[in-house]
């Protein structure tokens, strides 16, 4: 689970001192309808629309059987995935409209540039920052690059096919280094079967803030973190150099720098999942009471404290109370990281503004932050619960990946037709390309719920039949 701290900025661009505008970066064009006339009767803006499409997608639905953290509820209520969202989608509400209006009292000058729709554009981006997880979370994700990187799949590496194909070295670096972040990206942009070109067809602003990581996979690092496969980096590049976004072209891949929008979309994702995991093992019993009061209180000087316990619920019931601080602190990160991101627009703008704005929180916020997140490391992440969780999940998907690989690989076989026939028609896996084939397998797993993956699992393995 240490990854969901981890961060990364794009490699400073060369001419990273070229000032990124505003005007610009706000752009309502929508990818794949470039030369389409808007509709002009419709009300909503095209960001509330991109808003709209996400919330009512078939993706965003399924989302409330993935895994956040804890095993999916039962008698006790536990953030999902989709609950995740929301709440992410509402802080990042809160960030964009404060910080557009901040920006304005700080510039009236930029007046001009058309700053309302920045809350819109965080909250679209928020609600689908995690579309492209596969089942089981960061442990699914796992499966897939050690199943390419170090189990049968790395035969894949050298595998021709009778036409004389094999994945180009961008290609194995997407798979063996498989990020539900670029996933994201991928799933909302691409072309798939009955689709038409551009995916959902979000506004160009929309599908830059999604984008955490905004360079190609080789270009990451040791860190399996990046913003897209080489199968969408043409399609970044446009919508970047639409929004005047500087992308440098390399032998490894292209990069980017951040849209400045990323980084409240990071700060909202950053604000919920660590609050929200404190309250949830509170529920869970995981916290006892007095802990995780005095997490939250730790945010608070001895004035502030005194404060938010004269304003406490009129009720005994202590599961009240820890509600009121969660959301007395989150609002107190909401404003600290507003502030820091428009004390920081120059270097935003220039590209040169280094890690998150949490890293930038004031230094007593800071500190608290940082004992929640060693907690959640010692009682939350690494508890029995989720760890038989993450190891089941990983079971799953890798077991699922295996046979399904084979069965692309050798689709004339009996076997592989019949796992072949359990595929929507939406995913390209008789696709002429190799590359192609073994993408539509990972558009089919990560597409998935824990539930439905689950299912077929026990299916495959014979453990249930329909009906039965």
């Amino acid at each position: 689970m240490a990854a969901r701290t981890a961060y990364a900025t794009a490699p400073r661009h060369p001419n990273s001192l070229l000032l990124m505008d505003w005007k610009q970066l706000i752009s309502d064009k929508r990818f794949g309808k470039e030369h389409s006339h808007k509709i002009p009767t419709e009300r909503r803006t095209e960001f509330q629309r991109d808003f709209d499409r996400l919330i009512f997608s078939s993706p965003f639905r399924r989302m409330q059987n993935k895994t956040q953290v804890f095993p999916l509820p039962g008698s006790i209520f536990v953030h999902n995935r989709l609950t995740h969202s929301l709440e992410v989608s509402s802080v990042g509400r809160s960030l964009g409209t404060d910080v557009a209006r901040e920006l304005l009292v700080r510039r009236p000058e930029l007046c001009e540039a058309d700053l309302a729709p920045i809350g819109a554009i965080v909250s679209a981006a928020c609600l689908a920052h995690d579309m492209g997880n596969p089942p089981f979370g960061h442990s699914g994700e796992r499966a897939i690059r050690s199943y390419f990187s170090e189990g049968r799949g790395t035969a894949i590496k050298d595998y021709q096919t009778p036409v004389g194909q094999r994945l180009t070295p961008a290609e194995w670096a997407d798979i063996t280094r498989f990020d539900g972040n670029a996933n994201t990206f991928r799933l909302l942009s691409h072309q798939f079967a009955g689709r038409r070109r551009g995916g959902f067809v979000m506004t160009y602003s929309t599908l830059a803030a999604v984008v955490k990581y905004p360079y190609s996979s080789r270009l990451s690092g040791k860190k399996c973190k990046f913003g897209f496969f080489e199968s969408e980096a043409a399609d970044f590049a446009l919508i970047a150099s639409e929004l005047g976004m500087p992308v440098e072209h390399t032998p490894d891949g292209i990069r980017s720098v951040r849209h400045p929008l990323v980084y409240l979309v990071e700060a909202a994702d950053d604000i919920c999942y660590e609050i929200m995991d404190i309250e949830d093992a509170y529920k869970l019993r995981l916290l006892s009471d007095d802990e995780t009061m005095s997490l939250f209180m730790g945010f608070y000087d001895a004035a502030q404290r005194e404060q938010l316990l004269e304003d406490y619920p009129d009720t005994t019931d202590k599961s009240d109370h820890i509600a009121y601080l969660r959301s007395c602190v989150i609002n107190a990160l909401e404003r600290a990281c507003v502030n820091t991101f428009v004390e920081n627009e120059a270097a935003i703008l220039e590209g040169t503004f280094q890690g998150s704005l949490i890293d930038h929180l004031p230094p007593a916020l800071l500190a608290a932050y940082r004992r929640c997140e060693e907690v959640a490391r010692q009682k939350i992440y690494f508890c029995k619960d989720v760890l038989n969780v993450d190891l089941a999940g990983y079971h799953i998907i890798y077991t699922l990946l295996e046979l399904m690989v084979d069965a692309v690989l050798a689709p004339q076989k009996a076997y592989s037709q019949l796992l072949l026939g359990q595929v929507s028609s939406q995913y390209q896996i008789h696709a002429p390309r190799l590359a192609d084939r073994i993408m539509a397998v990972l558009d089919y797993l990560s597409g998935m719920t824990d539930v439905y993956a689950l299912d077929l699992y026990r299916k495959i393995n014979g453990h249930s039949l329909p009906g039965v």
